[in-house]
């Protein structure tokens, strides 16, 4: 919401010299957030004066233009120019060349003087052009920043204004004005208007407030006007859409009429584009008051008015030219010949205010929210109407909302307005709240005096009973969002002061620190981090073809992803069923921008559904729902386990002087893997593995002892990196991080550390080329025995010496006793043992 100051000052003692600053300060004290300030000022510098063009002579050019050659009087005839510079005529008359052909001799115009700064920054000089010395400039609208119409000139007898020649121009425009720029939550509307902000600047500054309602003289009784019905026969939630319509009739307008400057001043900071008088006075109103109006050309409506819901198959051409097909759940404004606009959202085009219009018919009606809200969303059409009636209005305020819409328009347009009017509907039961005297401190922690708990509600316009338990509250109509004791609470607590609440550090409650699956996941990502790689969060929601690549090892076979109702773009439809395509939209955009060594991880959830997603219905609200339901919903969600995965390319080091950086590669991806295991205390078994976004001859598939498979690591496959412009071998891994931390132990025993000296050898086994070396490297484990502390293939060879078919495989093997140290027989023994199984197993034979 935007306040020009000099409204908020009609309405609330804001000092003279304070800025949007200061009143964004004020207003943050009460609960608000800053946004922005508005001054025209800041892009625009005068000298900026009224000028009246004495001379005009046409000179066509070489070019094919016309341009004009001007004398413009900038000082009233006889008194002396006061203003110095470069290029400021002492005489009062500046010569001006302007290519604009809307104006003629004798039109007062505004002239941005030498030394005038323009908004882009436009510095205004005296230049010779066009075989002239230029000294200034006549504006249009859009060169001050006041409008967009770049047709011509502005002439200020055109917008009714016929000021002294010389009088500073950015004052009779409303220049100097500026605007505070807030946040507005959803549960505060009421602050949508100047009447709510004033309100609220004076509960912040304890000044004195004046309700800009009233103000106005409306009449307490409206009867004998224009015909409306309210039928709505399909409430939402039995809440009626309509329980207030409000018309009005002022005849013998003149719509062409201009919007007074003062006028459209406001508009324009309030950020609102200054239409036509009509539509500009219904803006003003709403903005002034909070309550939104909707103006028709009453001589193109066509019966009584009737508010109701829609038939299914009506349509309505709306007044931005949009043909909408109407939904039965849409609060509609009818008349005899069908819809004419959709209820709080926006007019129909075939009853709209035009130049021509007569005679206007002020709508100021009350709207349910959800009604509101729906057809908004539903249409796509978002309105500064919608915005406050989605929020709720004051009931109370339509028929001082239409009647102020009636003076002005009599006032600016010159209209004459009908006694009669319409005032339909049914008041709302004013909210009762029961306040006990103590629950506002028991509820803040600090102890509020009586005055202040009623002092505070007062001044929001509550009325007070006092009871023997404390008081009954009646909220104001303008503040529907005050429902509970605990609502008022918190309003006491805002207008005391949130700086009176003090700070105190909560105790920790007793407990067991963080659970098991919690600590794994923070083990598990540190550890990952330790290792030199980068954490990063990707979107989870990825394309159709990202999911079919990666969450299934197999091409073709048929993997379900849950589909986005709206998604942010279609090439991103769905949720992610595997981790990788974020990480690599990460690499793809990291190397676009120069950074290609990369070893980025990410730890989160993929998405899975099962045969049920969702449920056949939404349950009612207001109600909880039983447990046969819960579990329902609870069916209805996909499985949502967490997934690790990583992506390595380019170096694993950066380069530097006697030091040649490696290329990552399958290995090391698979060395992440195994201490992601390791970390967990979960063995991983690796062997030979196949997936449609990996390598065919480099990838490993990751399973637990028990067999299930818990991901892939190893060389990503060509063709992919290449649609990804990402460098070749490139490698990456998965890692079902859930079915680690469920196979991981409760506690993790670290193993006895021997302190005997170690024996090494060496054993070379050729076997056939089929064989994987990691079922070598098992039967090698468990032919040794327990004597064998570690084993590790360092090399693989096929070629000279070695049979076709066939391959060597280069293991060195660990021996160490935990209670003696090992001859050189005990460890030889063990490694022919080794040797045996393998052979027994595989046909192996030592080179």
């Amino acid at each position: 919401m935007r306040i020009p100051l000099s409204w908020l000052r009609e309405f609330a003692q804001v000092p003279a010299g304070a800025t949007a600053e200061d009143v964004m300060a004020d207003l943050v004290k009460v609960g608000f957030e800053e946004e922005a300030v508005h001054r025209p000022t800041d892009a625009l510098r005068g000298p900026v004066v009224v000028g009246q063009v004495l001379n005009l002579v046409k000179e066509p050019q070489s070019n094919g233009k016309t341009i004009n050659w001007c004398q413009v009087r900038v000082v009233p005839e006889g008194q002396e120019q006061s203003l110095t510079g470069k290029g400021i005529d002492p005489s009062g008359v500046q010569g001006i060349v302007c290519g604009a052909h809307n104006f003629v001799e004798g039109d007062k115009v505004v002239v941005t003087l030498p030394g005038a700064v323009l908004p882009g920054d436009f510095h205004i000089s005296a230049r010779k052009t066009y075989g002239h010395m230029s000294a200034g400039m006549i504006a249009s609208v859009r060169e001050l920043g006041i409008g967009e119409d770049h047709d011509g000139i502005l002439v200020l007898s055109r917008i009714g204004l016929d000021p002294e020649i010389g009088t500073d121009a950015m004052e009779l425009l409303g220049l100097y004005d500026q605007a505070a720029e807030i946040n507005v939550t959803p549960d505060r509307g009421y602050a949508f208007s100047i009447r709510g902000v004033a309100r609220e600047y004076a509960h912040a500054t304890g000044t004195v407030f004046t309700d800009p309602a009233s103000k106005v003289n409306a009449p307490a009784v409206l009867s004998g006007g224009y015909g409306v019905k309210i039928n709505d026969d399909a409430p939402i939630y039995g809440k009626p859409g309509c329980d207030r319509f409000v018309a009005r009739t002022v005849r013998g307008v003149d719509a062409t009429k201009p919007t007074p400057p003062w006028m459209s001043s406001r508009l324009r900071l309030a950020g609102i584009r200054s239409i036509s008088l009509p539509v500009d006075i219904s803006n003003y109103v709403m903005l002034e008051l909070g309550q939104p109006l909707h103006f028709y050309d009453q001589d193109k409506l066509s019966g009584d008015i009737v508010v109701r819901r829609a038939v299914a198959g009506e349509k309505l051409t709306t007044l931005d030219g949009k043909e909408r097909s109407l939904d039965p759940e849409d609060l509609l404004i009818t008349d005899a010949s069908g819809p004419i606009g959709v209820a709080g959202v926006m007019g129909g085009a075939s009853t709209e205010v035009s130049d021509a219009t007569k005679a206007v018919l002020i709508e100021a009606a009350h709207f349910e929210e959800v009604s509101i809200a729906r057809s908004r969303r539903r249409h796509k059409l978002p309105s500064e109407a919608s915005k406050r009636f989605e929020r709720g209005v004051d009931w109370q305020v339509a028929n001082i909302a239409a009647q102020r819409a009636v003076d002005l328009l009599v006032e600016l347009a010159g209209g004459t307005a009908d006694e009669a009017g319409t005032d339909v509907g049914t008041a709302p039961d004013p909210v009762t709240i029961a306040l006990p005297a103590e629950f506002p401190a028991a509820r803040i922690g600090i102890d509020f005096t009586e005055e202040q708990i009623v002092t505070s509600l007062e001044d929001l316009g509550a009325v007070l009973d006092k009871t023997r338990a404390g008081w009954t509250v009646t909220a104001p109509s303008w503040r529907n969002d005050l429902e509970t004791k605990e609502d008022l609470s918190e309003e006491v607590a805002r207008l005391v002061g949130y700086d009176q609440i003090p700070a105190t550090l909560p105790v920790a409650p007793p407990g067991r620190g963080l659970t098991r699956v919690q600590q794994q996941r923070r083990r598990l990502v540190q550890a990952l981090a330790d290792a030199g790689l980068t954490e990063v969060l990707a979107y989870p929601f990825v394309s159709k073809a990202a999911n079919e690549t990666f969450g299934v090892a197999e091409e073709g076979a048929p993997r379900t992803a849950v589909k986005l109702a709206n998604p942010i773009s279609e090439e991103h439809g769905y949720l992610r069923t595997s981790v990788l395509p974020g990480l690599l939209e990460v690499a793809k955009r990291n190397h676009s921008r120069g950074f290609r060594d990369l070893a980025v991880f990410e730890a989160g959830m993929v998405f899975l559904p099962g045969d049920t997603l969702g449920t056949p219905s939404i349950p009612p609200l207001g109600v909880k729902p039983s447990d046969e339901v819960l579990d329902a919903l609870y069916d209805g969600v996909p499985d949502q386990p967490l997934h690790v995965a990583a992506v390595l390319t380019g170096h694993d080091s950066p380069a530097a002087a006697g030091h040649t950086p490696r290329l990552w590669d399958w290995a090391d991806a698979l060395d992440i893997a195994r201490l992601a295991g390791d970390v967990l205390g979960v063995e991983l078994v690796v062997t030979q593995g196949r997936h449609q976004a990996f390598h065919p001859g480099r990838a490993a598939q990751l399973s637990l002892r028990s067999g299930e498979v818990v991901g892939y690591a190893g060389e990503l496959h060509p063709k992919l990196l290449a649609a990804h412009d990402l460098p070749a071998r490139s490698v990456a891994l998965e890692l079902n991080a859930d079915a680690l931390f469920e196979a991981a132990a409760d506690v993790v025993v670290a193993r006895h550390i021997s302190t005997f000296p170690v024996a090494t050898q060496d054993v070379a086994l050729v076997v056939p080329q089929d064989v994987p070396a990691d079922d070598v490297l098992a039967a090698l484990r468990e032919g040794a025995g327990e004597l064998l502390e570690d084993v590790a293939l360092f090399d693989v060879y096929a070629g000279k010496g070695i049979e076709e078919g066939k391959k060597s495989l280069a293991f060195g093997l660990r021996f160490r006793a935990n209670d003696r140290t090992l001859t050189a027989d005990e460890a030889s023994e063990a490694r022919e043992r080794a040797v045996a199984t393998a052979a027994e197993r595989f046909g192996a034979v030592q080179r």
